[in-house]
């Protein structure tokens, strides 16, 4: 869902982190449930020496879905020059309700040496 500047094809495309996690629970009895989300974030934004993300997606359908739209922390060493983002928020509100969510990205291109 997240859109990036499609207009200049031969612009070298920066890092993506690929992402996934639950919400917390909202909710109380019967109406009690959390939601379940996966996507890939947008490309790194620079910011204050280190760089950040967009994330825009939707959780999953459960009579009702949820959009997370987000920016990351910054940048978070995990050895070997690789690193992640811890990212925190809250959903969109749906049927009077909204949940909060904190997950870290994946790391950036957990195949290349």
């Amino acid at each position: 869902m997240y859109t990036n500047n499609c207009s200049d094809p031969c612009k070298k495309q920066t890092h993506v982190h690929e992402f996934l996690g639950s919400t917390k629970f909202a909710e109380e009895g019967d109406d009690r449930h959390n939601h379940r989300f996966a996507g890939i974030s947008g490309e790194a934004i620079p910011e204050h020496g280190s760089h950040v993300h967009k994330i825009k997606t939707r959780t999953d359908f459960l009579d009702h879905f949820h959009e997370i739209c987000v920016t990351t922390g910054p940048a978070i060493p995990v050895g070997n020059g690789k690193h992640v983002h811890l990212v925190t928020g809250v959903t969109t509100v749906v049927e009077n309700h909204q949940h909060q969510f904190i997950f870290a990205t994946l790391i950036e291109a957990p195949a290349v040496s």
